[in-house]
């Protein structure tokens, strides 16, 4: 009974989350509108010795989107726990190499996880609006973590990979979810590291958009600015 009980937990809280958030989630390039930030959060690039797709998908959009001019920086958020394993310098490599400027790409080396990442995001990089790139399922939960915080975000569902689903993945989704809960509404968690802010911009004023509380215009505000 306890194990049922337990089962039909986590069921629902996916559920819910996933629900939650439907509406700011976009699967199509084409939909989405102008970006002053978009937040590419970390994994490993490689697992083992296979090139790992979550990662290189994650890449590939954000590199598409700057091409399209829908997004104008970058704050890669990851983990940096030691110095052979450094996500956000990995991501940042592979942008320059292909040819975004470095003066548009912020790094976040203490996104050990989804709720530092997107909780950093605004107390240290000051950026209350931003687009997040990753698969669908982790669009969801940092979504679901943004709107809590009352943090203006959208997210970018890219591919998983090619070849079949990752079921170990998805279920270890049902847990982080548990634990995003727990968190939020139980344990008020806050990042492991915090610290002085590190503004995107220069302009305390650039990333004001239109509609939020620091407009004067006032106007409604939306998660897609055209």
């Amino acid at each position: 009974m306890a194990l049922l009980i337990l089962a039909a937990s986590l069921y629902a809280i996916d559920r819910w989350v996933s629900w939650k958030t439907q509406n700011q989630i976009l699967s199509s390039a084409e939909d989405i509108g102008h970006y002053q930030v978009a937040v590419v959060l970390g994994t490993s690039k490689y697992l083992g010795r296979i090139l790992n797709e979550y990662y290189s998908h994650r890449i590939e959009a954000a590199i598409q989107l700057y091409r399209s001019g829908k997004v104008k920086h970058f704050l890669l958020s990851g983990d940096n726990a030691h110095r052979s394993y450094n996500e956000p310098w990995t991501m940042k490599r592979d942008l320059l190499k292909a040819g975004i400027p470095e003066q548009d790409i912020a790094l976040d080396y203490a996104g050990f996880r989804t709720l530092d990442s997107i909780i950093r995001a605004r107390k240290i990089f000051d950026t209350n609006h931003f687009l997040i790139i990753t698969q669908r399922f982790h669009c969801e939960r940092a979504l679901f973590i943004a709107n809590y915080h009352n943090i203006d975000a959208a997210c970018f569902a890219v591919p998983g990979p090619t070849h079949g689903t990752d079921m170990k993945i998805r279920v270890r989704e049902f847990f982080a979810r548990a634990r995003a809960m727990l968190d939020l509404f139980i344990f008020d968690a806050k990042p492991k590291f915090l610290g002085p802010k590190e503004p995107i911009f220069s302009d305390e004023t650039s990333d004001i958009q239109p509609g939020s509380e620091n407009d004067p215009s006032g106007e409604q505000n939306s998660h897609v600015i055209e």
